[in-house]
C-alpha cells in the first residue's frame, strides 16, 4: 500500500475512513506531524525568475550556481568526499522550506545582493 496523507482538521472523515478500511492482520505505523506549508510555486517562480535572473544577468553567473551558493550560505555547508575530494554542499533543499522559511531565504538573497550593490525587487513590485 502506498503512503496516504489527510491535512486535519479537514481530512478527518476520509482519514476515519481509511484506518477502517485497514487490514488487521499486518502490523501498520502511523506517523503524525505538525502540517506546515510549503513553499509555493509562485514563490519559486519569483525566486528563479527575478531574484536569480538579476544576479545572473549582472555577473554572467549561472542561476544554479547562485541557487547552491544561497543555500549553502543562509543554511550552512556539508563537506563530503567524492573520489577522494572534498566537496561541499547545502544543508538544506528550497522545496522542503515551509513558505515563512522561503520568504526569510529570499530576504536573504536581497539583503546579500543589495550589499554588493544589486537591487533584487520585493515580489509585491
Amino acid at each position: 500500500m502506498t503512503e496516504q496523507v489527510f491535512i486535519l482538521p479537514t481530512g478527518k472523515p476520509a482519514l476515519l475512513a481509511f484506518l477502517e478500511k485497514l487490514p488487521m492482520v499486518r502490523k501498520w505505523k502511523v506517523t503524525v506531524c505538525l502540517y506546515q506549508k510549503r513553499r509555493s510555486d509562485q514563490q519559486n517562480r519569483y525566486l528563479w525568475g527575478v531574484a536569480y535572473k538579476v544576479l545572473q544577468e549582472a555577473t554572467g553567473q549561472p542561476a544554479q550556481d547562485w541557487h547552491d551558493y544561497f543555500l549553502g550560505e543562509h543554511f550552512g555547508w556539508e563537506k563530503y568526499d567524492m573520489f577522494g575530494k572534498q566537496k561541499l554542499r547545502p544543508l538544506r533543499r528550497s522545496s522542503k522550506l515551509t513558505t515563512m522559511e522561503f520568504m526569510d531565504f529570499v530576504a536573504f538573497i536581497q539583503q546579500r545582493a543589495a550589499e554588493n550593490g544589486l537591487y533584487i525587487p520585493d515580489p509585491n513590485e
